[in-house]
């Protein structure tokens, strides 16, 4: 898949030119209308991952491939990335208008963690089809950022902030928490919080991480620094899963976006995420998927 985009690459992508604030690696926020990009004169845009957030209020139908789903997009949806999930968008020329802003993490420096909230975490829900009336909040919403972009108000970056918090507030408001009692603070979730920061801190698989060193719940437990058994119990109480299903699930995640997505081998993708042997990898991935690595590439 190749590095992921910067913000200096999009810039030079989209414009050919770059403001100041990626120049100088600080908090950086930009928000656009999504016509001129859309249509029979948009360019194809590789799948990879990128290293900035961007929200996109998509009008029209379209397809997106967002870490190893596609999600058909009907009418209109908003829609979340983050840099530790790949995506592009396909069928563009359907699209008919919408909007997008582009963050980097620096941006919300001091103001928390944007990949604590659900719908940047894996496994989180980053699409959301909007009703009319939904659609057209969002719009406002975006055409606010738009305006206070243009204002010389010398606050208006925070302003912005909270009209990206409200944005993501209400795409959360659409959906149930996954689990009620995330919301509390407690040791077991605090340890779930870092063994997830720890399982995706090996991907993605690249010419930066070109290999899983972390695979086994023993060895995610010594890195924490406590009992196998406390952090079994900890991930059951806050996901009701087992450290090995939580792992599993990750590889499995990665080993479809390699397929997909780049120009390994099976046996090449079976070493980078930690097989000793091709053929364990290829049980492993029959086990979940009913398929072989190869006819899932193939698909």
């Amino acid at each position: 898949m190749g590095t992921s985009e910067t913000l200096d690459d999009f810039y030079q992508r989209k414009f050919d030119w770059m403001p100041d604030s990626v120049r100088q690696n600080i908090g950086h926020f930009n928000v656009f209308r999504l016509d001129p990009f859309v249509g029979p004169q948009a360019r194809p845009v590789p799948y990879k991952r990128r290293d900035f957030f961007k929200i996109t209020l998509a009008v029209g139908a379209a397809r997106v491939h967002f870490a190893d789903r596609v999600v058909e997009v009907q009418r209109q949806a908003l829609v979340f990335s983050n840099p530790g999930i790949p995506y592009k968008w396909e069928n563009t020329e359907h699209l008919r208008t919408g909007f997008f802003c582009i963050f980097n993490p620096h941006f919300f420096d001091r103001f928390g963690n944007l990949l604590q909230y659900e719908l940047f975490q894996p496994g989180g829900n980053p699409i959301f089809e909007l009703s009319d009336p939904q659609r057209q909040y969002i719009e406002n919403v975006f055409e606010r950022m738009l305006s206070e972009m243009d204002s010389d108000y010398q606050h208006k970056y925070d302003v912005l902030r909270l009209l990206t918090a409200e944005l993501l507030h209400f795409a959360m408001k659409l959906q149930p928490s996954r689990k009620a009692y995330r919301q509390q603070t407690n040791a077991s979730q605090r340890i779930a919080t870092l063994f997830a920061e720890l399982l995706e801190r090996q991907f993605p698989i690249d010419e930066n991480h070109p290999c899983v060193g972390l695979r086994t719940a023993s060895g995610f437990a010594g890195q924490l620094n406590i009992h196998v058994n406390h952090l079994n119990r900890a991930l059951r109480e806050t996901t009701c899963k087992t450290t090995s299903q939580l792992i599993a699930e990750r590889l499995l995640q990665e080993a479809k976006i390699l397929l997909r997505h780049s120009t390994l081998n099976v046996s090449e993708i079976a070493y980078a995420l930690g097989f000793s042997e091709v053929t364990h990898f290829n049980n492993f991935f029959k086990k979940h998927t009913h398929c072989s690595p190869t006819q899932f590439r193939n698909i």
